[in-house]
């Protein structure tokens, strides 16, 4: 497919069923991977874009590089600028929307932080307060590179750049819960400066969720930004502990989305499924498509869901070394284009959306006592954990349950907190 390709006709939806509900992927170059920013090919990019498009998505999240946008502190390539903007256009040129992520980051077991952050030059990336007047200059400038662009969607504080500060990283970046918070608020107003209309989100990973350390909280994940953003993934603990085809790993996402339901005080705002995948290290691939099916159908039984974008497009090369085995199959279309099981499982799951009804009010909530304290106590609702559990069990039951979040001290047995990334990049073990 041409970059110069004719205007597609945009999707639409019919409000009062689940064809409201927004479907994505997250874009990974099949040529090159995400290195395929050094030497931008536009109609490679809009040959990808038109696989996905014709799947029924109607956007793609996008992840230009930080160490090509801002190699130096206080110099942000133009023309990196102006590739992600061509990305922008080529993908509206097919029909779809877009959510641009900035500052990346950390992408399938790999960071990408620029040399100004490291070694010689190791500053902390949350506190440094040079260091974040210059990342939130980039924020505001990517941002006002796509402003007017009408197919932008919003902009994405980062990919889980929070596993930067998390305890079991390899080398973590400390900063206490009200640090947390005020740099997201900035980087999220940096986001706004730039580009004033638009779904601007902060995507964490797990570790917000389920380690009681962790300075990144579920309260900062629901409640700044315009959407709760949930990155789901059964290597966390739950395949592992329950078995690739459990009741369990069938409603992972679901739960997920309820949970982060709980710490929002807004009843209507958004909740995103903006990353899931089927991981190969849990799934025989004989039940991938399953798998696919069953977390949209869950996960469109939880009022409020504005999307769910499916990770990845497409699978990264045999040919590209030191990716944990799981990241090359993860795709919906192999890395040479051809479209797989999970991606007819995924059409055909938005396919079917178009005629399901609208999610109904959700029944009994699970009590989550976190304790009074910024720093929650949440590790009861990770995999296997008591919130965890009882979810599951109600679940089971035909309850449909939720969570509801109680701000005091509680007795609750805690569950597996190694959280994704470090699972997945370290063999899932």
């Amino acid at each position: 497919m041409s970059a110069t390709a004719p205007p597609a006709t945009p999707t639409t939806t019919r409000p009062g069923t689940a064809a409201a509900v927004r479907f994505g992927a997250n874009y990974t170059p099949r040529r090159g991977w995400f290195h395929a920013w050094l030497d931008l090919d536009l109609d490679q990019v809009g040959e990808d874009l038109q696989q996905i498009a014709e799947l029924g998505a109607d956007h793609v999240r996008i992840f230009p590089l930080w160490t090509l946008l801002q190699p130096n502190r206080t110099l942000i390539r133009e023309r990196a600028l102006e590739d992600v903007r061509a990305v922008v256009d080529v993908a509206g040129r097919l029909g779809l929307d877009v959510c641009v992520d900035a500052i990346q980051g950390h992408l399938s077991s790999f960071d990408f932080q620029p040399s100004w952050l490291t070694t010689w030059h190791r500053r902390n990336m949350f506190t440094d307060p040079d260091v974040v007047t210059s990342t939130a200059e980039l924020v505001r400038r990517l941002s006002a590179q796509v402003a007017d662009a009408p197919n932008l969607l919003g902009m994405s504080v980062g990919n889980e750049v929070n596993q930067f500060s998390a305890s079991n990283h390899p080398d973590p970046d400390p900063l206490s819960v009200q640090q947390a918070e005020a740099w997201t608020r900035r980087m999220l107003q940096a986001a706004r400066e730039g580009a004033p209309e638009g779904l601007h989100s902060v995507a964490n990973y797990d570790a917000a969720w389920f380690m009681d350390d962790h300075a990144f909280t579920p309260d900062q994940s629901a409640q700044l930004g315009d959407a709760t953003v949930v990155h789901s993934w059964i290597f966390d603990g739950t395949g592992q502990k329950y078995g690739p085809c459990s009741y369990e790993v069938e409603h992972r996402a679901e739960y997920y989305l309820e949970l982060a339901r709980s710490f929002s005080a807004a009843p209507e705002r958004p909740l995103w499924l903006q990353e899931v995948g089927a991981p190969r290290n849990v799934l025989d691939e004989d039940d991938v498509a399953w798998f696919v099916t069953r977390t949209v159908e869950t996960a469109l039984d939880c009022p409020q869901l504005y999307g769910v974008t499916w990770w990845c497009s497409h699978d990264v090369s045999q040919d590209l070394a030191d990716f944990p085995p799981l990241e090359h199959t993860l795709g919906l279309f192999t890395a040479d284009g051809a479209l797989k099981d999970s991606g007819r499982a995924f059409r055909d799951a938005i396919s079917a959306a178009k005629e399901q009804a609208p999610a109904a009010p959700r029944g009994r909530a699970i009590d989550f006592p976190v304790g009074p304290d910024p720093l929650l106590e949440r590790s009861a609702a990770a995999p296997g954990g008591a919130v965890f559990e009882a979810w599951m069990e109600a679940s089971r039951a035909g309850e449909r349950p939720t969570v509801r979040v109680v701000r005091e001290h509680g007795e609750l047995r805690a569950g597996d907190t190694r959280t994704g990334g470090a699972a997945a990049t370290r063999g899932g073990a």
